[in-house]
């Protein structure tokens, strides 16, 4: 049941990905619209027919991609979105209801993950469908503006869209690897042997820096907690359940300083054209340090 209703989400996205590159295609003022639809229909056929294409073939589309990419093949189109005075007065009508649909993602998708025995990512998908109903009844639009509307946001969102499962894969790769081995290797001729203290700093800061080369925690962790993680921290009587959760979010401090973190950081930029690409992220920092401390502190007193 799990991986059909899997399947099924993942088909959506694909089929989503699909129209981008149709819609693309047909834009009669597109300056890449040959390229950009091609990259955003391979990039939808591989969600949808994943499991039965060989990996080869996989890995050599998404080189592919990689290089329309590369020579600034894939671009934005001439989409436009509704006028400005049209969207004013709607936000005027519907107010703060228009956060209902965002915030039903994640409230469903931990039901469904708490609940059930489907798992989060299938929450996340129902969750995903239910928002986009709920969008509908709320802001009251025609259905046929769903295709235009998906396609106008993710050729605006652009390449970055697939760095965050390339980033995934990127961290299995490196934990099969050993790299996790070889950074226990190098901390052990800088960590003093029985630093609690010191363990927790560099098991913190570690996380943090690995996930802003990764750009995504889970990637990190993996590596890092095999790293630094188990013989500087656990092997010194910290508590696992503690530790792990305050290491992982202290990996999403680095979330917030890197570009690796596309979706949270160059998505926004390039959704709201902010002149500074980079923008998001200055104004994280500040932020992002502060819970670095805290967390070093809250592992420090709490998992010990």
């Amino acid at each position: 049941m799990k991986s059909i209703i899997l399947q099924i989400m993942y088909m959506l996205t694909g089929l989503v990905a699909i129209a981008a590159g149709i819609y693309a295609i047909t834009d009669k003022e597109h300056k890449t619209k040959f390229s950009t639809g091609a990259f955003w229909i391979i990039f939808g056929l591989i969600f949808i027919l994943g499991k039965s294409i060989p990996p080869h073939i996989v890995g050599g589309a998404i080189i592919f991609m990689g290089f329309l990419t590369a020579l600034k093949r894939v671009g934005t189109g001439s989409q436009t979105n509704s006028s400005e005075e049209y969207r004013i007065k709607k936000s005027e009508i519907i107010g703060n209801k228009i956060f209902i649909p965002a915030l039903s993602i994640g409230f469903i998708a931990f039901a469904v993950a708490q609940f059930t025995k489907l798992g989060g990512l299938v929450g996340l998908g129902i969750g995903s469908v239910i928002a986009l109903i709920l969008a509908f009844v709320i802001t009251k639009e025609k259905p046929k503006y769903l295709g235009y509307e998906s396609s106008r946001i993710l050729q605006q969102i652009g390449s970055t869209t697939i760095l965050p499962q390339l980033l995934a894969a990127l961290g299995a790769i490196f934990a099969m690897a050993g790299v996790g081995n070889v950074i226990a290797d190098l901390m052990g001729s800088i960590v003093p042997e029985g630093n609690i203290l010191a363990g927790v700093v560099m098991y913190c800061l570690g996380m943090a820096i690995f996930t802003m080369i990764m750009g995504n925690a889970f990637a990190a962790f993996a590596v890092i907690t095999a790293g630094i993680g188990i013989p500087f921290v656990f092997a010194l009587g910290a508590d696992p359940a503690i530790a792990g959760s305050l290491a992982l979010t202290a990996g999403y401090c680095g979330t917030l300083m890197t570009p690796m973190g596309a979706n949270f950081n160059i998505v926004p930029a390039s959704i709201m054209d902010m002149k500074n690409k980079n923008g998001v992220i200055l104004s994280q920092i500040p932020v992002a340090l502060s819970l670095l401390v805290v967390h070093i502190l809250l592992m420090y007193f709490w998992a010990f």
